[in-house]
């Protein structure tokens, strides 16, 4: 027996609101590109470049109060993260304010030094195994790696949605699918939230997430196209009403999944966590708001949907 949150027959009118919804997601999309262009991404050290430092303890270590220790000595929003056994962690950390001179022409023992002193207890002491400097040059490579990523990733969702469906619903599903990620990325603008890898990685299963999402809603469309006598509106209503259940039992596994990914899953990994969580419960509500009605202003049609080679001889034959 299936289970159902909504009955597949439930009858919201979801194309009535979608003046509103357009208009909210407009507002999304100004204030997000505002964000980023007025306060910028608090980019991380992988983008800034900085110093890392491998440290090996007596005892496993705490991460959260080794990055807690750092946090109160002045290194704020240092990477802590563990490599190999329990008893091993590398940290990376931008440089104190002022120093900045002094970490790029190499000096980085200090620091590692500092580092060391700091994270130590009497209970548990850390010994530096290595300790280097990392450029801003290879974060500005990461970034435009990233952006090449992202843009391979769109082509890639262009190509695979016209081959499937047509054009008109790939050029919804593209927008739609920016949509979300420019939402998530001015979220981390607005509110100032350590930019890193991880949170480009967040983005990334994002894009993946809203894209099957709405792959899900429009093979229903398509169907329903093929099989139902009825206005556009009616049959994309009717659409998002019979995959309603199933998108919202999907959103809300995968949405446990990361927060329980946010709560014990370490700083390390919060950022990536934080950009799914705010990624999934946009593209979710993008995938029923969004991506149907530009569809209908595309001006869909039953000839859209028939496949040209194998059902033409069959179209011609319906009234």
């Amino acid at each position: 027996m299936q289970f159902n949150v909504f009955p597949h027959d439930s009858k919201f009118d979801f194309m009535r609101l979608r003046w509103v919804s357009a208009s909210l997601s407009i507002l999304l999309l100004v204030a997000s590109i505002g964000a980023m262009a007025v306060q910028g991404f608090n980019f991380a050290l992988d983008f800034t470049g900085g110093t890392s430092v491998e440290l090996r303890f007596e005892h496993p270590a705490d991460v959260d109060l080794v990055r807690e220790r750092l946090d109160q000595a002045g290194f704020e929003g240092a990477q802590v993260q563990t490599f190999g056994s329990g008893n091993d962690l590398l940290v990376r950390l931008q440089p104190k304010e002022g120093a900045a001179d002094a970490q790029q022409d190499g000096d980085t023992s200090q620091t590692a030094e500092e580092v060391v002193h700091i994270v130590s207890t009497p209970e548990n002491k850390a010994t530096r195994l290595s300790s280097g400097y990392v450029g801003p040059q290879v974060g500005k490579e990461l970034a435009q790696n990233g952006i090449y990523a992202m843009l391979f990733v769109m082509v890639g969702f262009l190509a695979y949605i016209s081959f499937r469906f047509e054009w008109k619903f790939a050029v919804s599903a593209i927008l739609t699918t920016l949509h979300d990620i420019i939402v998530v990325a001015g979220w981390f603008a607005f509110t100032g939230h350590e930019f890193d890898l991880t949170v480009l990685a967040g983005i990334m299963g994002v894009m993946g997430f809203s894209i099957n999402d709405t792959i899900v809603v429009f093979d229903r469309v398509r169907e329903n196209f093929r099989g139902m006598r009825a206005p556009a509106r009616e049959i994309l209503n009717a659409s998002i009403n019979q995959t309603l259940s199933r998108t919202v039992i999907t959103s809300f596994v995968a949405l446990l999944t990361v927060l329980a990914l946010y709560l014990y899953g370490g700083g390390s990994l919060r950022g990536m966590a934080e950009s799914m969580m705010i990624g999934i419960v946009i593209g979710t509500l993008s995938s029923i708001f969004v991506a149907c009605p530009l569809v209908m202003w595309l001006g869909v049609s039953k000839q859209d949907l028939m496949p040209k080679a194998r059902d033409d001889s069959a179209l011609a034959r319906r009234p």
